[in-house]
């Protein structure tokens, strides 16, 4: 099975602090899985989970990308890591992104990890569009937001046939 978009919807999330590392086009093996491979192996997201979860989201590991797409080359970041209540301390090694209150539309991605589960980004957009939820967020350097959740156990637990379900969020205006 390819991967497919099975639901669509809108989320409401607080303002938050995201924590984690920043990366860009230069960081680029293919993708970032490599990086992903570093978090696990330094024991980042274990510093990271001991500052405590945010309780009053839907939480998990998070890939949160903003970029300006009139010059993607020079503008897309990727970062890797997990959202916090406001003012939360950042540790040592970290760095973060202060995000306003906002609505946010979440696809849900089915499929194999190896089946194109996170080359979804195009048809995720296509298919917020058609739902109506075209309205996304830029901020002051007209960048837009959009982040891969790894839910847990929506993730983390595949299915029968060994299919997960990767969340992909976009900020909106309102």
């Amino acid at each position: 099975m390819a991967a497919e978009i099975i639901k669509v919807y809108k989320e409401h999330l607080p303002s938050l602090r995201f924590i984690g590392k920043r990366y860009t086009n230069a960081d680029r093996v293919g993708g970032f899985g490599h990086k992903w491979g570093e978090w696990f192996e330094k024991g980042w997201f274990d510093q990271l989970e001991k500052i405590g979860e945010c309780k009053e989201i839907e939480n998990g590991y998070l890939g949160f990308m903003r970029c300006n797409s009139s010059d993607f080359d020079n503008t897309f970041e990727y970062w890797i890591g997990m959202f916090f209540p406001v003012n939360t301390t950042v540790p040592e090694g970290f760095d973060f992104i202060d995000l306003q209150e906002s609505n946010v539309a979440i696809c849900w991605i089915k499929g194999k990890e190896d089946e194109g589960i996170y080359n979804m980004h195009d048809a995720c957009i296509s298919k917020l569009q058609e739902n109506g939820m075209d309205n996304f967020r830029v901020d002051h350097e007209n960048r837009t937001y959009f982040f891969e959740r790894y839910n847990c156990p929506r993730f983390t637990t595949p299915d029968e046939n060994g299919n997960v379900i990767l969340d992909y969020g976009a900020y909106l205006t309102e």
